[in-house]
Protein backbone atom coordinates (compact mmCIF):
# COMPACT_ATOMS: atom_id res chain seq x y z
CA UNK A 1 0.00 0.00 0.00
CA UNK A 2 1.24 3.49 -0.87
CA UNK A 3 1.92 5.96 1.92
CA UNK A 4 1.50 9.70 2.44
CA UNK A 5 3.97 11.85 4.38
CA UNK A 6 2.32 13.94 7.08
CA UNK A 7 3.58 17.27 8.45
CA UNK A 8 5.06 15.31 11.35
CA UNK A 9 7.37 13.56 8.89
CA UNK A 10 5.67 10.20 9.52
CA UNK A 11 4.34 8.02 6.68
CA UNK A 12 0.72 6.84 6.81
CA UNK A 13 -0.93 4.26 4.54
CA UNK A 14 -3.14 6.06 2.04
CA UNK A 15 -6.21 3.92 2.83
CA UNK A 16 -7.29 2.95 6.35
CA UNK A 17 -9.92 0.56 7.64
CA UNK A 18 -12.63 2.48 9.44
CA UNK A 19 -13.72 0.45 12.48
CA UNK A 20 -16.90 2.33 13.40
CA UNK A 21 -19.93 0.10 14.05
CA UNK A 22 -18.07 -3.18 13.58
CA UNK A 23 -19.49 -5.52 16.26
CA UNK A 24 -17.03 -6.22 19.06
CA UNK A 25 -17.54 -9.94 18.60
CA UNK A 26 -15.99 -9.88 15.12
CA UNK A 27 -13.70 -6.82 15.27
CA UNK A 28 -10.55 -8.73 16.24
CA UNK A 29 -10.98 -11.23 13.40
CA UNK A 30 -11.82 -8.59 10.78
CA UNK A 31 -8.80 -6.47 11.75
CA UNK A 32 -6.54 -9.54 11.63
CA UNK A 33 -7.91 -10.51 8.20
CA UNK A 34 -7.47 -6.92 7.04
CA UNK A 35 -3.81 -7.08 8.04
CA UNK A 36 -3.52 -10.31 6.08
CA UNK A 37 -5.17 -8.62 3.08
CA UNK A 38 -2.66 -5.75 3.10
CA UNK A 39 -4.17 -3.04 5.33
CA UNK A 40 -1.67 -1.23 7.52
CA UNK A 41 -3.86 1.59 8.86
CA UNK A 42 -6.75 1.22 11.32
CA UNK A 43 -9.06 3.92 12.64
CA UNK A 44 -11.12 3.60 15.81
CA UNK A 45 -12.24 5.84 18.69
CA UNK A 46 -13.31 5.78 22.31
CA UNK A 47 -16.85 6.35 21.04
CA UNK A 48 -16.74 3.17 18.95
CA UNK A 49 -16.17 0.97 22.00
CA UNK A 50 -13.85 -1.44 20.17
CA UNK A 51 -10.36 -0.06 20.77
CA UNK A 52 -9.33 -3.20 22.68
CA UNK A 53 -10.55 -5.51 19.92
CA UNK A 54 -8.86 -3.49 17.17
CA UNK A 55 -5.62 -3.65 19.14
CA UNK A 56 -6.03 -7.39 19.64
CA UNK A 57 -6.48 -7.93 15.90
CA UNK A 58 -3.29 -6.01 15.14
CA UNK A 59 -1.46 -7.81 17.94
CA UNK A 60 -2.54 -11.20 16.59
CA UNK A 61 -1.10 -10.31 13.19
CA UNK A 62 2.15 -9.04 14.70
CA UNK A 63 2.56 -12.30 16.62
CA UNK A 64 1.72 -14.46 13.59
CA UNK A 65 5.16 -13.94 12.00
CA UNK A 66 8.54 -12.74 13.22
CA UNK A 67 8.72 -10.69 10.01
CA UNK A 68 5.77 -8.52 11.09
CA UNK A 69 6.92 -5.29 12.73
CA UNK A 70 4.95 -2.88 14.93
CA UNK A 71 6.30 0.01 12.87
CA UNK A 72 4.46 -1.34 9.81
CA UNK A 73 1.00 -0.77 11.31
CA UNK A 74 -0.76 2.51 12.03
CA UNK A 75 -3.29 2.67 14.88
CA UNK A 76 -5.53 5.74 15.28
CA UNK A 77 -7.98 6.46 18.09
CA UNK A 78 -9.92 9.54 19.21
CA UNK A 79 -10.69 11.21 22.51
CA UNK A 80 -14.41 11.65 23.07
CA UNK A 81 -16.04 14.94 24.10
CA UNK A 82 -16.18 13.91 27.79
CA UNK A 83 -12.38 13.52 27.70
CA UNK A 84 -11.74 17.11 26.60
CA UNK A 85 -9.95 19.43 28.99
CA UNK A 86 -6.37 19.09 30.23
CA UNK A 87 -6.79 16.64 33.11
CA UNK A 88 -9.59 14.75 31.38
CA UNK A 89 -7.44 14.32 28.26
CA UNK A 90 -4.45 13.14 30.31
CA UNK A 91 -6.65 10.47 31.89
CA UNK A 92 -8.23 9.67 28.53
CA UNK A 93 -4.89 9.14 26.83
CA UNK A 94 -3.81 6.81 29.64
CA UNK A 95 -7.04 4.83 29.25
CA UNK A 96 -6.64 4.60 25.47
CA UNK A 97 -3.11 3.24 25.88
CA UNK A 98 -4.16 0.68 28.46
CA UNK A 99 -6.67 -0.78 26.00
CA UNK A 100 -3.93 -1.45 23.44
CA UNK A 101 -0.98 -2.10 25.75
CA UNK A 102 0.43 -4.72 23.35
CA UNK A 103 0.92 -1.99 20.73
CA UNK A 104 3.09 0.08 23.11
CA UNK A 105 2.05 3.44 21.63
CA UNK A 106 -0.67 5.17 19.62
CA UNK A 107 0.29 6.22 16.11
CA UNK A 108 -2.36 8.95 15.85
CA UNK A 109 -4.55 10.50 18.51
CA UNK A 110 -7.36 12.79 17.39
CA UNK A 111 -9.73 15.11 19.23
CA UNK A 112 -13.03 13.65 18.03
CA UNK A 113 -14.90 16.95 17.71
CA UNK A 114 -14.66 20.69 18.47
CA UNK A 115 -17.79 20.63 20.64
CA UNK A 116 -16.06 21.17 23.99
CA UNK A 117 -15.49 24.83 23.11
CA UNK A 118 -12.49 27.10 22.40
CA UNK A 119 -10.77 26.99 25.79
CA UNK A 120 -11.09 23.26 26.37
CA UNK A 121 -9.98 22.48 22.83
CA UNK A 122 -6.64 24.17 23.55
CA UNK A 123 -6.33 22.55 26.97
CA UNK A 124 -6.91 19.17 25.33
CA UNK A 125 -4.29 19.94 22.68
CA UNK A 126 -1.80 20.78 25.41
CA UNK A 127 -2.28 17.29 26.87
CA UNK A 128 -1.96 15.74 23.42
CA UNK A 129 1.32 17.58 22.78
CA UNK A 130 2.68 16.33 26.09
CA UNK A 131 1.75 12.76 25.10
CA UNK A 132 3.88 13.18 21.96
CA UNK A 133 6.81 14.47 24.03
CA UNK A 134 6.44 11.48 26.36
CA UNK A 135 6.50 9.02 23.44
CA UNK A 136 3.00 7.72 24.18
CA UNK A 137 1.60 9.09 20.92
CA UNK A 138 3.45 9.60 17.63
CA UNK A 139 1.08 12.02 15.85
CA UNK A 140 -1.88 14.20 16.85
CA UNK A 141 -4.74 15.65 14.88
CA UNK A 142 -8.38 16.69 14.90
CA UNK A 143 -11.70 15.46 13.59
CA UNK A 144 -14.87 17.26 12.50
CA UNK A 145 -13.06 20.61 12.77
CA UNK A 146 -14.05 23.57 10.65
CA UNK A 147 -11.63 26.17 9.33
CA UNK A 148 -12.12 28.52 12.30
CA UNK A 149 -11.36 25.71 14.78
CA UNK A 150 -8.06 24.93 13.06
CA UNK A 151 -7.20 28.62 12.71
CA UNK A 152 -7.63 29.01 16.46
CA UNK A 153 -5.23 26.15 17.05
CA UNK A 154 -2.64 27.30 14.50
CA UNK A 155 -2.59 30.81 15.99
CA UNK A 156 -2.30 29.59 19.60
CA UNK A 157 0.95 30.68 21.26
CA UNK A 158 1.21 27.29 22.96
CA UNK A 159 1.27 25.38 19.67
CA UNK A 160 4.20 23.00 19.39
CA UNK A 161 2.81 20.41 16.96
CA UNK A 162 0.26 21.46 14.32
CA UNK A 163 -2.49 18.94 13.62
CA UNK A 164 -1.31 16.26 11.21
CA UNK A 165 -4.83 15.61 9.90
CA UNK A 166 -8.42 16.78 10.01
CA UNK A 167 -10.74 13.79 9.74
CA UNK A 168 -14.06 14.86 8.22
CA UNK A 169 -16.89 13.20 6.33
CA UNK A 170 -16.26 13.46 2.59
CA UNK A 171 -17.96 11.80 -0.36
CA UNK A 172 -19.16 13.07 -3.74
CA UNK A 173 -22.42 14.05 -1.99
CA UNK A 174 -20.65 15.83 0.87
CA UNK A 175 -17.56 17.25 -0.82
CA UNK A 176 -16.57 20.04 1.60
CA UNK A 177 -14.30 21.36 -1.14
CA UNK A 178 -13.46 24.71 0.44
CA UNK A 179 -12.61 23.24 3.85
CA UNK A 180 -10.67 20.28 2.42
CA UNK A 181 -8.59 22.39 0.06
CA UNK A 182 -7.86 24.93 2.79
CA UNK A 183 -6.64 22.14 5.10
CA UNK A 184 -4.33 20.79 2.41
CA UNK A 185 -2.97 24.28 1.83
CA UNK A 186 -2.09 24.43 5.54
CA UNK A 187 -0.31 21.06 5.20
CA UNK A 188 -3.02 19.45 7.31
CA UNK A 189 -3.93 16.24 5.52
CA UNK A 190 -7.57 15.32 5.09
CA UNK A 191 -8.83 11.94 6.24
CA UNK A 192 -12.19 11.15 4.64
CA UNK A 193 -14.51 9.19 6.88
CA UNK A 194 -17.70 7.60 5.59
CA UNK A 195 -16.31 7.66 2.01
CA UNK A 196 -18.84 4.93 1.19
CA UNK A 197 -21.74 7.01 2.61
CA UNK A 198 -22.39 4.31 5.24
CA UNK A 199 -23.54 2.17 2.32
CA UNK A 200 -26.46 4.38 1.33
CA UNK A 201 -25.22 5.04 -2.21
CA UNK A 202 -23.69 1.63 -2.93
CA UNK A 203 -26.73 -0.37 -4.02
CA UNK A 204 -28.15 1.98 -6.64
CA UNK A 205 -25.37 3.81 -8.56
CA UNK A 206 -26.42 7.02 -10.31
CA UNK A 207 -27.01 6.26 -13.99
CA UNK A 208 -24.10 8.49 -15.06
CA UNK A 209 -21.74 6.37 -12.92
CA UNK A 210 -22.66 3.08 -14.62
CA UNK A 211 -20.45 3.50 -17.73
CA UNK A 212 -17.46 4.22 -15.46
CA UNK A 213 -18.17 1.13 -13.36
CA UNK A 214 -18.48 -1.00 -16.47
CA UNK A 215 -15.36 0.45 -18.10
CA UNK A 216 -13.10 -0.51 -15.19
CA UNK A 217 -15.13 -3.55 -14.05
CA UNK A 218 -15.35 -2.17 -10.52
CA UNK A 219 -18.03 -1.73 -7.87
CA UNK A 220 -19.29 1.49 -6.30
CA UNK A 221 -17.08 1.12 -3.23
CA UNK A 222 -13.94 0.94 -5.36
CA UNK A 223 -15.10 3.94 -7.39
CA UNK A 224 -15.72 6.09 -4.30
CA UNK A 225 -12.46 5.12 -2.61
CA UNK A 226 -10.47 5.88 -5.77
CA UNK A 227 -12.27 9.21 -6.20
CA UNK A 228 -11.24 10.17 -2.67
CA UNK A 229 -7.63 9.14 -3.26
CA UNK A 230 -7.42 11.14 -6.48
CA UNK A 231 -8.70 14.19 -4.58
CA UNK A 232 -5.63 13.86 -2.37
CA UNK A 233 -7.49 12.53 0.69
CA UNK A 234 -6.89 9.53 2.96
CA UNK A 235 -10.14 7.52 2.79
CA UNK A 236 -11.27 5.32 5.67
CA UNK A 237 -13.72 2.81 4.18
CA UNK A 238 -15.45 0.46 6.59
CA UNK A 239 -16.67 -3.05 5.94
CA UNK A 240 -17.98 -5.83 8.17
CA UNK A 241 -17.61 -8.27 5.27
CA UNK A 242 -14.22 -10.02 5.02
CA UNK A 243 -14.70 -10.61 1.29
CA UNK A 244 -14.83 -6.83 0.75
CA UNK A 245 -11.54 -6.15 2.47
CA UNK A 246 -9.37 -6.99 -0.52
CA UNK A 247 -11.54 -5.37 -3.20
CA UNK A 248 -11.61 -2.07 -1.29
CA UNK A 249 -7.84 -1.74 -1.69
CA UNK A 250 -7.64 -3.26 -5.18
CA UNK A 251 -7.64 0.03 -7.03
CA UNK A 252 -5.41 -0.54 -10.05
CA UNK A 253 -7.19 1.93 -12.31
CA UNK A 254 -7.06 5.71 -12.76
CA UNK A 255 -10.10 7.90 -13.25
CA UNK A 256 -9.83 10.51 -15.97
CA UNK A 257 -10.47 14.21 -15.26
CA UNK A 258 -13.79 13.90 -17.09
CA UNK A 259 -14.81 10.91 -14.98
CA UNK A 260 -13.83 12.72 -11.79
CA UNK A 261 -16.07 15.61 -12.86
CA UNK A 262 -18.96 13.23 -13.46
CA UNK A 263 -18.55 11.76 -9.97
CA UNK A 264 -18.30 15.20 -8.33
CA UNK A 265 -21.62 16.42 -6.91
CA UNK A 266 -20.64 19.96 -5.82
CA UNK A 267 -24.23 21.14 -5.42
CA UNK A 268 -25.18 18.28 -3.10
CA UNK A 269 -24.97 18.41 0.69
CA UNK A 270 -26.01 15.05 2.06
CA UNK A 271 -23.89 14.08 5.08
CA UNK A 272 -24.62 10.67 6.55
CA UNK A 273 -23.12 11.47 9.94
CA UNK A 274 -23.03 14.35 12.42
CA UNK A 275 -22.20 17.90 11.40
CA UNK A 276 -20.21 20.05 13.80
CA UNK A 277 -17.62 21.75 11.59
CA UNK A 278 -19.74 24.89 12.09
CA UNK A 279 -19.81 24.72 15.90
CA UNK A 280 -18.64 27.79 17.87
Amino acid sequence: MKTIRLNSGKEIAEVGLGCYDIPNSVTKQIVFEACQAGYRHFDTAVLYGNEYEVGQGISQWLKSSKDHKRSEVWYTTKLWNSQCGYMQAKAGIKSCLEKVADLQYIDMLLIHSPLCGPEERLNTWKACQEAVDEGLVKNIGVSNYGKHHIEQLLSWDGLKYPPAVNQIEISPWCMRQELAQWCLQQNVHVEAYAPLTHGYKLSHPPSEFVPILEKYQIDMAQLLIKWSLQKGYIPLPKTKTPARLKSNITLDFELTDEEMSIIDQPDAYDPTDWECTNAP
